[in-house]
């Protein structure tokens, strides 16, 4: 069983024709259920960002505009995951065998990825590829 697990989220987006990466946090676990706590809440702290209450008092009147129903809804994917049991045993399972997991959800200008892996797993020549889990 690995014991501490380090995750960050990053947003890329492009500058200049250039893919560029911002963090948007980090934190070292020291257990498992706090590491999949912290990327549900990761995820949860951008979809809200993104797709916040419309009678919010912060935003003035017709500040917030629906986008086409071609753009992928980056907030819904990620309360889905972040609601999806499946997806998370699935992580937790991946997590515990000291597999890199990538959780990403992106739209025609940004990606958002949510990464985690075992502190040990980052001492350890990696020999499998990481788990991609599609966010749909």
């Amino acid at each position: 069983m690995h014991d501490e697990f380090l995750c960050h989220v990053t947003g890329y987006g492009t500058c200049e024709g250039r893919r560029i990466g911002v963090p948007l946090g980090t934190y070292r676990a020291p257990t498992l259920a706090l590491a999949l706590w912290w990327l549900r809440d990761r995820a949860s702290w951008i979809a809200e960002r993104l797709d916040p209450s419309p009678e919010a008092p912060a935003f003035p009147p017709g500040a917030l505009v629906p986008v086409a129903d071609t753009v992928a809804d980056v907030p819904a994917l990620l309360r889905s995951w972040c609601a999806d049991d499946g997806q998370q045993d699935l992580v937790a399972e991946q997590l515990a065998a000291g597999r890199l997991v990538r959780i990403a959800a992106g739209d025609d200008t940004t990606e958002y990825e949510l990464l985690a892996e075992s502190v040990d797993a980052l001492r350890m020549q990696r020999t499998v590829p990481p788990l991609v889990v599609p966010v749909a």
